[in-house]
């Protein structure tokens, strides 16, 4: 039986492979429940057992593990987060709060299940990410990160560098506590015209590439995520230099192709090729369409450095039997003959 493991870290190093692997994912707990790990111990126990159905139904070549349930975090959940003086009063909570313990030892439930069959990869939201998270995931308000972005960027600036103190202390600890093989580190431009890579650089970067190259530290499986959730646009110039042992982006949204943007990362491993909102192929398409295009998926971009996968997480209403067919496609399509 095929390593997925070993298949994996091959396509990592851009070794040619017999088998391009798919890796989708999808959430597993919605709405204001993201937030309320620690609050509801059975939250966390649900998400556990939608990951094992998930893989279990599936069959893909890598896990990618929610952070479902400790997505809020403390301080900015008690936080009005109205204006710069809110964003100022985000302070480290350190390594012995339970966000960081109760968060390790539920990524190490999660790798456990899966740590022998394939690798395994934490979601991880870069730094300011987590507060337009928890504006726009649990306050639905879509607005506000953008206004203080563009009215308060030096204070955002200084609440981003307290948060990664702590993200850091969690990478640090799923590193070092558990069998996690790498991170899946979300970032996503500001959207507005105030913020040219000059400015993005100078408020955002500053609170984000840190991280990265501290994971980066640790191993050399991490994935960049380039986020289009909601038709965002991104520009992949901006993470030109981001490091990453892989990379994915909304390639349907950026109109960026797989091999438009594999030339921009560098021709460094790169994921994706679905587009994943309702209503594409992913969600419509017959048995035959969706394994044709896994075909020609595999035949455009080869079978070195690259994982089938999405521009981001599948909707829930899309049956995980149709992620299936396209899981068994890329077994169908194996190379005859291949460089051992």
């Amino acid at each position: 039986m095929e390593n997925k493991r070993e298949l994996l870290k091959k396509v990592f190093a851009n070794e040619e492979v017999k088998r391009v692997p798919v890796g989708f994912w999808h959430h597993f707990i919605l709405g204001k429940e993201q937030f309320r790990g620690l609050e509801d111990e059975n939250i966390l126990k649900r998400a556990v057992d939608g990951h094992k159905k998930y893989y279990e139904t599936i069959n893909p070549d890598m896990m990618k593990l929610m952070n479902e349930g400790f997505m809020g975090y403390p301080p900015v959940m008690e936080n009005k987060l109205q204006n710069g003086e809110d964003l100022l009063k985000i302070k480290s909570i350190g390594e012995d709060h339970p966000w960081i313990k109760e968060q390790v030892k539920h990524v190490k439930k999660l790798v456990d299940l899966f740590k022998d069959e394939v690798l395994t990869f934490y979601n991880v939201f870069a730094p300011l990410q987590v507060i337009r998270i928890k504006l726009e995931f649990y306050d639905l308000d879509f607005d506000r990160f953008v206004y203080l972005a563009e009215n308060f960027p030096k204070e955002l600036n200084t609440a981003g560098l307290e948060i990664q103190k702590d993200l850091k202390i969690l990478v640090k600890k799923i590193f070092e506590e558990t069998d996690l093989d790498g991170i899946y580190y979300c970032v996503q431009n500001i959207q507005s015209e105030k913020y040219s890579k000059e400015v993005y650089d100078k408020y955002i970067k500053t609170t984000e590439l840190d991280l990265l190259d501290f994971a980066n530290k640790y191993s050399k499986y991490n994935i960049l995520h380039v986020c289009g959730y909601a038709g965002h646009k991104n520009n992949l110039l901006y993470y030109k230099d981001y490091k990453a042992g892989a990379y994915n982006w909304a390639s349907f949204i950026e109109n960026i192709s797989v091999e438009e943007g594999r030339k921009i990362f560098g021709a460094k491993c790169v994921m994706g090729g679905f587009a994943n909102s309702p209503g594409t192929l992913i969600d419509t398409g017959s048995d035959n369409e969706l394994s044709e295009y896994t075909h020609n998926l595999i035949l455009n971009n080869g079978y070195k450095g690259y994982i089938i996968g999405a521009d981001c997480s599948v909707p829930n209403d899309i049956d995980d039997d149709r992620l299936r067919i396209i899981s068994d496609a890329s077994h169908k399509y194996q190379k005859i003959k291949y460089n051992k």
